[in-house]
């Protein structure tokens, strides 16, 4: 597949729109879809979401990328990942009938995932924006059930815009005529933004701090909104910004009509790897008595997310292991890190055409402040951070960093 049709970024709508029709329009028989944009946040508000669907019964088809360990993660049938047979044949039958025109590794896999999810009875579709969101190849249902909108800043700025202004335009792309939208916390640029597009579209706008509400009282998640207040325990994924994240979420599952049990078990029970993880496999034992943790985040708001999360863990020594593509902000994602971390040890992602050298990715954190080091790959970052004292270690930069990690049997 990546041969056939290499790995670009080439965003336009008119490929999938072709080929979905040329296999009888599947995107037309899926069931009821939460179509969810953003740029931070998407795929631990859509693990609530399931959780909560999931809680009261219901069967997920869930869509979402990069994969971290194998392709199959990102597409779930009714609750399961798709088994190998079953995503060959989708596979070859978008391959076929697509022929030789042009289309992306992203695009041809989209059109698999709609014919499976149209094949296979569920009672929803969860789709997850791969990048942007008025072009992205998710964007071809007519009438989604919900639209959801999480955090957006600044990252994909070659595809997307140079201002918080212009991404978020990109991202409330997914907005249609009357279909309600959940929008999460946003800068007065993004907001302004999605609200007109909303208000041109006469889509229903549920954001935060007007129709919903959530926050930290007494150790307990709070939310309220118009139906009345859920006092539950905090998120099962770790880190204050999660809190916005599952704020989100119940908004979006109060919008589906959920009970405040299966709302609870949307924010208990959610999974979603590589998001402030803590590891506990053969690497973790490379520690002895400290922490293993590992995070995917990759740009400046997941840099001070992570910075949160760690600024509210016991204090520890603590190193970092680094490694990021050369299309990021690293800069960005590094500065909230300086005063949360002893050290960084700086490694290249293996496999990885577009990984930044583990030389240039150690200047770019000594110029945010962190001392810096380079190794030849996470074991040996790790035994350097663990023969110097290190408490805890956080592997960190990259979704792909994140799945050579778990691929490595982490």
């Amino acid at each position: 597949m990546t041969r056939l049709h290499p790995k670009i970024i080439d965003l336009t709508l008119a490929r999938v729109e072709r080929l979905l029709a040329a296999l009888g329009h599947p995107e037309r028989r899926v069931p009821p879809v939460v179509h969810v944009a953003g740029t931070n946040g998407k795929g631990s508000t859509v693990a609530m979401i399931r959780a909560g669907l999931e809680a009261q019964g219901d069967l997920c088809h869930v869509y979402t990328s990069p994969h971290l360990a194998r392709f199959h993660e990102r597409i779930r049938l009714a609750g399961e990942l798709i088994g190998e047979e079953h995503l060959m044949a989708v596979l070859d039958r978008c391959m076929e009938a697509n022929g030789e025109e042009p289309i992306t590794f992203f695009e041809i896999t989209t059109c698999a995932a709609f014919q499976a999810f149209a094949e296979t009875p569920a009672d929803w579709t969860l789709l997850e924006v791969g990048l942007g969101g008025r072009l992205d190849a998710t964007n071809v249902v007519d009438r989604p059930r919900l639209t959801v909108i999480t955090p957006v800043d600044m990252d994909h700025q070659q595809y997307l815009g140079d201002t918080l202004g212009k991404i978020a335009g990109e991202k409330a792309g997914i907005i249609k005529r009357g279909v309600p939208v959940v929008v999460s916390r946003h800068h007065p640029e993004a907001l302004e933004v999605i609200e007109a597009r909303a208000a041109r579209m006469g889509a229903p706008v549920l954001a935060y701090g007007q129709q919903w509400h959530a926050g930290v009282e007494d150790g307990r998640l709070v939310y309220r909104d118009e139906r009345g207040l859920l006092d539950l325990p905090l998120p099962n994924l770790p880190g204050p910004h999660q809190i916005i994240n599952a704020g989100t979420a119940l908004a979006a599952m109060r919008e589906l009509g959920l009970s405040d049990e299966a709302c609870e078990a949307g924010v208990t029970r959610a999974e979603w790897p590589a998001r402030m993880q803590r590891l506990r496999g053969p690497l973790a034992e490379m520690v002895g008595p400290g922490e293993l943790w590992l995070d995917g985040g990759h740009n400046p708001a997941a840099g001070e997310a992570i910075a949160a999360t760690l600024t509210g863990m016991p204090p520890a020594r603590t190193h970092l292991v680094c490694g990021m593509l050369n299309t990021k902000d690293v800069g960005g994602f590094m500065q909230p890190l300086a005063g949360v971390a002893e050290r960084l040890w700086a490694v290249s992602i293996p496999n990885e055409a577009n990984t930044l050298p583990a030389e240039v990715t150690a200047e770019h954190a000594r110029e945010a402040g962190l001392t810096a080091d380079v190794a030849d790959g996470v074991r040996e970052a790790i035994a350097a951070a663990t023969g110097m004292g290190a408490q805890r270690i956080l592997i960190c930069g990259s979704l792909y960093l994140a799945g050579h990690v778990l691929r490595s049997g982490a």
